[in-house]
């Protein structure tokens, strides 16, 4: 009889040994996992952090960058052709940009282009919506309060009549009549000048082109 609980007995505690080396392994197993997944966490939130940090940068840098038209200058051509000399950005930006010659030749600019299917405006139009035109491989021509009405109107006859052209009045340029096209400018003397011929031959859709075939139509105008 004493025999038999002594049995029970020791089968009890042993019992009670497995279920407490059970229990120490189970805390230990969850202490690992909790450390474990603490590291992870706290991993994440410092990869987490760096990428806001960076994201928060690179936006910082892409809007001081948007707001440029490019960095450089004109050299003027032995036919009188001035080539800009420098990076003309390419981004489409929805802010205001300022562009280091009137009138842009390139640059950031708006994501919708001026219509230029030989399209002529009365009122002056948005620079960054206008260089997307010259993008796609358009010739802009401008004209200020100098310009004679006669000179004005042969031009629009022509523009009208010119696919991949446009034309609107710029004020603050610095000759009467100018014509515009990605990266090049120049100054004609009147609507008969054989220079607006010759701009309108080599640069309407040509290899200055960064988008040669891009639409001139589908986008806006006034």
């Amino acid at each position: 009889m004493g025999s038999a609980k002594n049995t029970t007995s020791a089968q009890r505690k042993a019992r009670i040994e497995e279920m407490r080396k059970a229990e120490r392994a189970r805390e230990r197993r969850n202490r690992i996992l909790t450390i474990t997944a603490s590291t992870v966490i706290v991993a994440g939130l410092v990869v987490g952090g760096v990428v806001l940090v960076k994201s928060q940068s690179d936006d910082s840098s892409t809007s001081a960058s948007d707001s440029k038209g490019g960095s450089g200058h004109f050299v003027t051509g032995k036919d009188g052709v001035e080539t800009w000399s420098g990076t003309l950005a390419r981004n489409h930006v929805t802010k205001t940009v300022k562009y280091p010659m009137e009138p842009p030749v390139g640059g950031n600019h708006n994501p919708v282009w001026m219509n230029c299917n030989g399209d002529v405006y009365g009122k002056a139009i948005n620079n960054m919506n206008a260089v997307h035109s010259l993008e796609h491989g358009a010739v802009w021509v401008t004209y200020n309060s100098k310009a004679s009405d006669a000179d004005v109107k042969a031009l629009e006859a022509k523009v009208k009549k010119t696919p991949y052209t446009l034309m609107s009045p710029v004020e603050d340029q610095k000759d009467p009549i100018m014509l515009s096209a990605w990266g090049k400018q120049r100054t004609v003397t009147s609507s008969s000048d054989p220079n607006v011929d010759k701009f309108f031959s080599e640069f309407v859709q040509g290899k200055q082109t960064p988008e040669p075939g891009a639409a001139c139509t589908n986008g806006l105008s006034q």
